[in-house]
Order: C-alpha cells, then structure tokens, then sequence
C-alpha cells in the first residue's frame, strides 16, 4: 500500500500525522539554527520502528514528502488538516472552574450549635426559650436532598422542620392574639420518656383585613445572583406578591451589588405594571455590598413609613457579602438598632454553594422578621401568596415561653430544638430582652422529651439527693407560662396555665398532629446522627409520618415521606470512604 493511499483512505491519520507535523515544523521555527538530527542509536531507532504501526509510518513518510514537495516548489500552502487552535481569552468563572475543588467544595454557611443537653429537674427544674416561627431550614435541607446529598448537620435546625408544616391546632378564644393547647403520648423512639407537645395557633387575617403595607424589596443583584436560582427566581417570586397587593398598599425596590441604588420609589400596590416593570428590568453582576443596601433599604422604608400599618423590607440573598460591612455581629447590631424604627426586616434566601444560611437566619432574628429559603417557586408561592397574612403581619412580639417541672412528676427532661433562642431564666420577666414574633395564622409546636419519676433515664443518680416527696401538686406534670407583648407595646402580658398528669398514650393513639411532628422530630435528629433516638430508624420516621398525613390539602406531609425515604436512599449509599454528606 503507498503511503499517497494512506493519506487519501485514511484522513483520521491523515489529520494525526499533519499535526505531529506541524507541531515539528513549530518546534524548528522556534530554534532555526539546530542542526537536523538522525536517530544515530540503532537500537532505538528499531523501538521507534516497532512501537509505531506501520500505516503511521506511511502516513507520516506521505506527509513529509507532501511538505518536501511544497518547499521545492516555493509554495507557501498551510497544512489541509489539523489546525492547532486560537487560545481564547479565559473568563473569570471559567478560571475559578479550573482550580482544583472549585464547586466542589461547598463555601456555605451554618451556625455550629450543640443540640440541647439532659436537664435533671431537681437541679434546674426550669426551661425558658424564645419561640421561632422560622422555616428556612426545612426547604433548604429538600434542596440538598433533592440534589442527591445529605445536608450540613448544622443545617437542620429541628425546630424549623416541625414549624414548617400547618397544624390543626385550637384557635385563640377570648382577647389573647393565640390559643395554647398542650397533648402528652409515648415516645416514639423510647419506651421509657414521653413526648410532650406545646402547640401554639395565633389568630388569622384575611389579605384584605391586614392593614396597610409600607414595604420595600431590597434585592441582590451582585455577581453571585448571576444563575438561575438566583436572580431569576427573585424576580419570578417577587412578582408572587405583587399579584396580592391591594391599592392602599405602597412598594419600594432597592437594589445593591458593588454600590447600592433605588430602583422604584414607593408605588401604589394598584400599579402592578410599573412594579413588574421595574422587577424584570434587573441584572446580576459585580461584588456585594449588603450593608449598604440595607442602610438605603431602611431610609425607603422611613420614607414611605405607614403608621399603625405594615413596615417591612423584605431581603432576598444569598448573604455572601463582600464589600462595605460584612462582618456578621456588626450586620446583625445594624439589624437589632434598626428595628427600633418600627421597621421589621424579613429575610429570603436564595442560591447554593456561597449561601450564607447563618447570616440570613440571623438578620431577621434581629430584625424582628422571619427567615425563609426559597428553592422552588412552590415554596415561594407558599411563603408570599398562601401564608402571606403569617408573613407580614405581627400579631404578637417578644414571646417567650417557660416550663417549670414538676419533680415529683417528672426527673429529666430536654427540650428538641430551639437551640439558638435559649433564653435565662431571668430574661423571662425581663421586657429588654428581645424574643420571637407571632405572625396571624401562625402555629408553633414546642416539644420536650420527659421522664418521668422511676423511669430508665439518661442520667446517673446522685447519692446524696434528697429524694423529693409528693406535694398537693402531684396532679401536675408541669407549669406553662407564655409572655408576649401586643404590637406596638412596650410591657408585656403574662399567660399562665398547669399541663395536667393525664394517662399516656401509645404514639399511634396520639392526635395525627403530635404523630407527625414526632415523625419529622426524628427525622431532624437522624440527619443530625443524635445520640437519643436510639434503634428508631429513617424507615421507621417514614411510616410514622405516613399514617399520620390526615388531610395534607397542599401535599407537604407527602413530600416529607418522599424526602425521608429520599435520605435512607442517600445514607445507605454512604459508606466511610465515599460520603454522599455536604461536607463544611
């Protein structure tokens, strides 16, 4: 076969041998002056013969002659195959992909808290917290799941999950803004405690019936907004609410990235059109100076301030500011100060890989807001459409909640979440101390793992410890007491009432509600690897859940059962040397 042949039958070799060709003919234009030289060891030059295929070898001997012919003719003709190619300039995010672990090192952002310990109740009989009416963990922890990882322990913030889902608890009767209801059952994952339920229900209000809303969108529009759950699904969110916002109703928007800017004056609500307008006309890109807009956030909100109306920012992030101020107590003291105002701050996270879930959860603690994730444009539906009353309005602020144990009834005792809104004991009666507000329509579970007198606790006993008698309370478990202030008022109100020794029942006898919140309590604790949940399996979370769905109208108690059965899937395929586990 001549080696013209093999040039012509064979192009992919053809193409191969040009370019080993040109690199050659590249390699002597950059020395002109070395000497040609032939391989001169016999020996190797018979290597090269035999691990080289022979058609290679023909092409390659085609190609040279082809070159030779070219020269002698005093041609100047390219190559006609393989061209080496132009080396375009590298974007910034094309370098970053480069670096090694760039994605896939996550940069995200969690408060580390160690969950709550054993309390003996003769040693400190008495538990005081904050409530929190927060949600964010719980769509951020389906964003992992649904991206086939198991998240950050230190994003799964119990009470968050159990808060997430509505409950069919008593409505408030009388002139009190929310109704207490409390329930006792077995504990599902220890025959020896029992679960206790503290449910709260605030009163609702229709759209219509909320008074007047001063509010402004403060949006990030940095560089790190710049995919598709970022900015796009802000503005596909914020327009959500634009939809539900009535004439009497003003809107601001504010924007930031490497400086801040007013992007809309306050507008009526009726002018939808202008609003939207305004919404779509934004573009990511540049650094992140959050502190900055925030500070402009608040002058708008001062500037179209509603008295005994709705004064609201609403932040949508990822946090991951970079410019101005960004350190995390100096933004939460800018949030605490600003709160004086009577301007609340309410935060929506968004984005993966930066986010700052700590700084975001935060801000609205200290704003006097609450804090949710926005993975999905349901979600979004969920927080500005169908509980935008819970969103929006306070119905009661600075509430607090305290349980004093009985000891004759009950010698351990620890509270399931709320580890961030510990409070003192002393900080109960204390109005400066600032605590959690109370949306219309909200619901609140608090829930407490108990054991009572002569159980198999957690606890070794102590010789010396007078053992406690039996008192004219023995009818008693415990003592709730709840302190909240009206909206707009400086002292605080006291409620007060026993939680009644009563028989115990067996988890499955247990109202859907408390089955239900137990199942997602476990659930939080197994993502978490907790130490007290014992033999009590994801599988086993899964079925309590399932049987406890009741009338599940928007189908989130379906979904936990996917996203439970999703993270047995997840921690099967994990072992010690392959972790399918976000790791921080």
């Amino acid at each position: 076969m001549s080696a013209t042949h093999v040039l012509l039958t064979r192009p992919l070799l053809a193409g191969f041998a040009a370019g080993v060709l040109f690199s050659l003919g590249a390699c002597s234009a950059a020395n002109p002056e070395a000497p040609a030289k032939s391989v001169s060891n016999p020996v190797l030059a018979d290597q090269l013969r035999t691990s080289v295929p022979g058609e290679l070898h023909e092409a390659l001997a085609a190609s040279a002659e082809l070159e030779r012919k070219r020269e002698v003719a005093g041609k100047s003709v390219m190559p006609s195959v393989a061209y080496a190619p132009l080396q375009m300039p590298i974007s910034n995010m094309q370098a970053d992909a480069t670096l090694p672990g760039y994605r896939d090192e996550s940069r995200e952002q969690y408060q580390a808290l160690a969950d709550n310990p054993v309390h003996a109740v003769t040693e400190a009989p008495v538990s005081t917290f904050s409530i929190d009416v927060d949600t964010g963990s719980y769509a951020n922890v389906r964003r992992f799941l649904n991206h086939g990882q198991l998240p950050p322990r230190d994003a799964v913030r119990l009470e968050e999950l159990v808060n997430y889902f509505p409950y069919a608890y008593p409505l408030p009767a009388g002139d009190v803004p929310f109704g207490i209801h409390t329930e006792l059952a077995a504990t599902p994952w220890n025959p020896e405690s029992r679960l206790l339920r503290i449910a709260i229900k605030a009163s609702d209000l229709r759209v219509d019936e909320l008074p007047p809303a001063n509010l402004v969108f403060l949006v990030d529009v940095s560089g790190s907004m710049d995919r598709r759950d970022g900015l796009p699904l802000v503005q596909s969110t914020l327009k959500l609410l634009v939809e539900q916002l009535r004439a009497q109703d003003k809107v601001s928007l504010v924007v930031y990235a490497g400086s801040s800017s007013v992007v809309l004056e306050p507008t009526a609500g009726s002018d939808k059109a202008k609003i939207r307008a305004a919404i779509d006309q934004l573009t990511a890109g540049g650094s992140t100076a959050g502190e900055s807009g925030i500070q402009l956030a608040y002058q708008q909100a001062q500037q179209g301030f509603i008295k005994d109306g709705i004064n609201r920012i609403l932040l949508a992030t990822d946090g991951d500011f970079n410019v101005g101020i960004s350190d995390f107590a100096a933004l939460k003291q800018l949030a605490a100060d600003k709160r004086q105002t009577g301007v609340s701050l309410t935060t929506l996270g968004f984005g993966t890989d930066n986010y700052n879930e700590q700084l975001m959860e935060q801000l609205a603690d200290a704003g006097d807001g609450n804090y949710a994730y926005i993975d999905n444009l349901r979600e979004a539906r969920k927080v500005l459409v169908d509980q935008l009353s819970s969103t929006l309005a306070t119905v009661a602020s600075d509430v607090k909640i305290q349980v004093e144990f009985n000891p004759a009834q009950v010698s351990e005792y620890r509270l399931l979440g709320y580890e961030n809104r510990a409070l003192k004991r002393e900080d109960f009666s204390n109005d400066k101390v600032d605590a959690g507000e109370i949306g219309a329509g909200h619901t609140v579970t608090a829930l407490y793992e108990v054991m009572p007198v002569g159980g198999n606790g957690w606890l070794e006993p102590l010789r010396y410890q007078a053992a406690v008698k039996a008192d004219s309370k023995a009818g008693e478990l415990a003592w709730l007491r709840i302190r909240y202030k009206a909206p707009g008022q400086a002292a605080s109100k006291l409620l007060e009432q026993a939680i009644k020794v009563a028989d115990v029942p067996a988890i499955s006898r247990a109202s859907e509600d408390l089955r239900f919140a137990a199942a997602v309590a476990a659930f939080a604790q197994q993502l978490k690897d907790d130490q007290y949940t014992g033999g009590f399996s994801l599988a086993d979370s899964a079925e309590l859940a399932r049987h406890a769905k009741g009338e599940d109208r928007f189908g989130f108690r379906a979904e936990f059962v996917q996203l439970v059965e999703l993270a047995q899937s997840l921690q099967t395929a994990t072992s010690p040397t392959t972790t399918s586990r976000v790791q921080q």
